[in-house]
């Protein structure tokens, strides 16, 4: 759950230095690229973790007992929404993989390009609807809900919190930081499809031409 958490939200942080124009987030993502052993850190650190989080998840899945629609508590629809958002963030997670480290490790696609292939992507839309961003808002939702509602819930179990009010304050700690964590995705996401930024940072943007999800031009 650590590396993973941690990884979200330091995804979240990077990809938001788009918000400050293309030149920011190339040289942050130049700065991630030049971190010694990253391949090392990438499978053992963040793959690996995330590939053993997923199969238990699923474990846990097949054990659950939802009583919901039953019993109508509030913790037992967040115990339903922690799986469902689970699902998403994993179908998510292979999609967004697929979208650019796939494209980099298997077709060569320059770490430059990721700016424009993905403001390219968030701003194509069918039928006057931006499904690539309505898709990305989703999954990051689904991704901070489980990270915030998983950390909550960790430690209400494992006892590090006892009392009714320090549950409660951990439940607004956790609840809030989520928040303010879909904020900095949809900021994001926002500006990528529109150009239009929530956070006053940054020149202008400059939109690109609409392309269809997996044209992924190297550069």
């Amino acid at each position: 759950m650590l590396p993973v958490g941690v990884f979200l939200v330091e995804h979240l942080w990077t990809n938001a230095s788009a918000l400050a124009g293309p030149q920011a987030f190339d040289d942050a993502v130049d700065r991630i690229q030049r971190v010694p052993a990253l391949p090392a850190i990438e499978v053992f650190g963040i793959l690996l973790p995330l590939a053993f989080h997923a199969v238990y998840g699923f474990v846990l899945m097949r054990q659950a007992s939802f009583n919901a629609q039953r019993y109508s508590y509030g913790k037992n629809w967040l115990y339903v929404l922690q799986r469902i958002t689970g699902v998403l963030t994993l179908l998510f997670v292979a999609g967004h993989l697929w979208e650019f480290r796939v494209q980099k490790w298997l077709y060569g696609m320059h770490h430059k390009s990721f700016f424009t292939v993905a403001m390219a992507h968030m701003s194509w839309s069918k039928y006057g609807v931006p499904w690539i961003a309505v898709g990305y808002l989703v999954g990051v939702a689904a991704a901070v809900f489980h990270l915030a509602n998983g950390l909550s819930s960790f430690v209400m179990s494992w006892g590090i919190v006892g009392s009714r009010r320090a549950q409660r304050t951990v439940s607004w700690v956790f609840g809030g930081g989520g928040a303010l964590l879909f904020f900095l995705g949809f900021s994001t996401i926002l500006y990528l499809a529109t150009g239009t930024r929530l956070l006053p940072v940054g020149p202008p943007a400059v939109q690109t031409p609409d392309c269809p999800q997996g044209d992924t031009s190297k550069k």
